[in-house]
């Protein structure tokens, strides 16, 4: 005997409501995008398998992404318990059903179409503790309403619930959900040729760098190379980033005059500083993370591009570039000229170079993060302090001080006023 019929119980893939494990890796519609991939798998595998009978229960709308040859039904029940045995209910067409998850893109028609005659029921186990088929001869509420779900023992005690009826159970091969990245990257290995696999692949190389630098920010592994793969060490220091300004910080924060604008300001530790010195700043980063990060430090912070208006322009004390960020967009001189506007007459414009004094490498970055992902590259530039005064004095900003912190390199400049500014100025 074989399923007569054959349900697959889905949710519609909208973001930031499927596969949200995923998201510690992807970002919401890269999730959504691998769970339609995954679910596209799986029901071409599905109706790959000759029965007589396809259904979808389905959460959600199926315009535009389901495949004809499905009968859709509703999902309903308040729990998944619920939500499977009225799936059964629904499907039912005097044929015995298997009913299989989206999430094991993996299954292929020669599982679907075992041979369960002698037994009552089939089940499928996952790694994880689940399952990801059941077999019925017929509806049974008794067989799932109140079997615990989504826990690690979920698989067990629904073996446990059937045999308790006194149901003979078939088992069949366990299979891997895909819930986590590292689900989604052991089944993209061993099988190459499914859909989730092609996209995994892709969005393996091609992540936005925002994702992975928010990423970092919240604490994931993730460290900036250069193109060729050699570290970039200043951009994989989020650690410091995130502590309390230390004291190579603190020594170059004693030169600041305010008001400060802090460029790239990241998780804030800088314009938190600054504040407990009783010097305004304000940090600007277009990281939505960095700012909320900044401002839950207490202190102020705007997410917008540098090359955007800001406040205060042509009126700041001084303008900081710490952290490596002169390298911002990979134009040095540009940034620094950018500086100059936004800075008052005289006023002070801090750099933290490269330590190589003579490094001037201009070309992108990449972040890589812990589970494999590679952002596409990033416009920036790698500056030591000789090309930092090549490239301030074409922006007409002289140099003040150079000095050297705790394998730290730091930089101070003043803009040179204009005759008009100076005569304005008395």
């Amino acid at each position: 005997m074989t399923a007569g019929s054959l349900i697959v119980i889905a949710k519609e893939p909208v973001p930031g409501r499927v596969k949200t494990r995923l998201q510690t890796e992807f970002t919401p519609s890269e999730a959504a995008a691998l769970a339609r991939a995954s679910l596209a798998d799986t029901l071409a595998a599905v109706r790959a398998t000759p029965v007589r009978r396809y259904v979808v229960a389905l959460e959600g709308d199926s315009t535009g992404w389901l495949p004809p040859g499905f009968h859709v039904v509703p999902q309903r029940g308040d729990g998944l318990d619920e939500r499977l045995a009225a799936a059964f209910e629904d499907a039912y067409s005097g044929l015995p059903m298997l009913l299989v998850g989206m999430d094991t893109p993996q299954v292929t028609p020669e599982l679907l179409m075992v041979d369960w005659a002698g037994h009552d029921a089939v089940l499928g186990l996952t790694e994880d503790g689940g399952y990801w088929c059941l077999g019925l001869r017929k509806p049974d509420r008794r067989a799932l309403v109140g079997v615990p779900m989504s826990t690690d023992h979920t698989g067990v005690d629904q073996l446990e619930r059937l045999r308790s009826l006194g149901y003979s159970v078939l088992l069949l091969p366990m299979l891997r959900d895909l819930d986590t990245p590292a689900d989604a990257a052991a089944l993209a290995a061993a099988f190459p040729h499914l859909r989730v696999s092609r996209l995994h692949r892709r969005l393996q190389h091609s992540a936005h760098p925002g994702l992975l630098f928010e990423k970092a920010l919240g604490g994931a592994r993730v460290v900036a190379t250069g193109t060729d793969g050699r570290a970039v060490p200043s951009l994989s220091e989020v650690d410091r980033w995130r502590a309390p300004a230390d004291a190579a910080d603190r020594l170059a924060l004693s030169r600041c005059e305010g008001p400060v604008l802090d460029i790239g300001c990241g998780p804030g530790r800088i314009v938190t500083a600054l504040a407990e010195r009783g010097i305004p700043a304000l940090g600007v980063d277009i990281s939505a993370l960095a700012v909320m990060l900044t401002t839950k430090r207490g202190a102020p912070a705007l997410r917008r591009p540098v090359q955007e208006p800001l406040p205060g322009e042509g009126r700041w004390g001084s303008v900081l570039l710490m952290d490596g960020n002169i390298g911002i967009g990979g134009a040095p001189r540009s940034l620094l000229r950018r500086c100059a506007e936004l800075v008052r007459p005289e006023g002070l414009v801090l750099v933290e170079a490269d330590p190589d004094d003579d490094l001037d490498d201009p070309a992108p970055i990449v972040l890589r993060s812990a589970g494999g992902r590679r952002s596409h590259p990033l416009p920036w530039a790698r500056v030591g302090s000789r090309a930092v005064l090549r490239y301030a004095q074409a922006a007409d900003l002289r140099a003040t001080e150079d000095w050297r912190a705790d394998g730290r390199a730091f930089l101070t400049f003043r803009r040179t006023a204009s005759v008009a500014e100076l005569a304005q100025a008395y």
